[in-house]
C-alpha cells in the first residue's frame, strides 16, 4: 500500500473510532504510535542535554511524529536535520526561554524564604506563571516548521496558551505533571514521558486544526 493509501486509511480509520468509539485498528496498528513515541522520547533527550536545544529537540521530537502521522519518510536522518535547522534558528530563543524560567526559580526561592509578606500567594502566581512559561515554549516548540521565524511563532502560541486556546495548554501542562512524577518515581521513565508529551503537543496543534 501507498504512503497516500496508508494515510487515508488511518484517517478512516480514526474517524470511525471516533463515530463508534472503538478502535478497530489491529493491537500492532495501535501499538506502532505507542512505540515510535518511545523512540522520539530517546531522541529527544538526547538532543536536549545541552538544556539550550530543549526547545530545537521537542520541534524535532514533533515533527518526527507529524512525519510518522501523515506517512511520510521518518528517520533519524529526517529528525537529526529538523533539528539541526531548529537550533541554527531558534538557540537564542530558546537561551531567553531557560533565561525567563531561571527568574521564576530565583523569585520563587526568594518568596519561599519566609522574608517578604504574602509569600504563599505570591508563590502560587509564580508557580501558575512558571508552568505557562514551559507550556508556551512547548507550544512554540511544537507549531515550529523548518523557515519559520521563532519569535512570530512564540507570539502567536502565547496567544493560544493564555487566551484562545486555554484548554490545549491544561492538556500540556497534564503531560508536564506526567513527565514530573515519572522522573520522580523513576528516571529512566524520563524518556518515553517526553516522547509522549511530544505526542501530546502534536495532538494539541492538530485538535485546533493545524498540522
Amino acid at each position: 500500500m501507498s504512503g497516500t493509501g496508508a494515510a487515508a486509511r488511518a484517517r478512516a480509520d480514526t474517524a470511525t473510532s471516533a463515530a463508534t468509539g472503538m478502535d478497530r485498528r489491529p493491537p500492532a496498528a495501535r501499538f506502532a504510535l505507542f512505540a515510535e513515541c518511545l523512540l522520539a522520547g530517546v531522541w529527544l533527550l538526547l538532543a536536549a542535554l545541552a538544556l539550550v536545544t530543549a526547545l530545537p529537540a521537542f520541534a524535532a521530537a514533533c515533527g518526527h511524529l507529524r512525519r510518522y502521522l501523515d506517512a511520510e519518510q521518518a528517520g533519524w536522518r529526517q529528525f537529526a536535520a529538523e533539528w539541526a535547522a531548529a537550533v541554527r534558528t531558534g538557540w537564542r530563543f530558546s537561551l531567553l526561554w531557560w533565561a525567563a524560567l531561571a527568574l521564576l526559580a530565583f523569585d520563587l526561592r526568594v518568596v519561599s524564604s519566609g522574608l517578604l509578606p504574602g509569600g504563599p500567594a505570591v508563590a502560587a502566581v509564580g508557580a501558575v506563571a512558571a508552568v505557562a512559561v514551559v507550556v508556551a515554549g512547548l507550544r512554540t516548540a511544537a507549531a515550529w516548521r523548518p523557515g519559520d521565524d521563532w519569535v512570530r511563532t512564540a507570539r502567536s502560541a502565547a496567544r493560544r496558551t493564555l487566551r484562545t486556546e486555554p484548554g490545549g495548554s491544561l492538556l500540556l501542562a497534564g503531560g508536564l505533571a506526567v513527565v514530573g512524577v515519572a522522573a520522580w518515581m523513576l528516571p529512566p521513565l524520563i524518556a518515553p514521558a517526553l516522547g509522549c508529551l511530544a505526542a501530546c503537543a502534536v495532538a494539541v496543534e492538530r485538535r485546533y486544526g493545524r498540522t
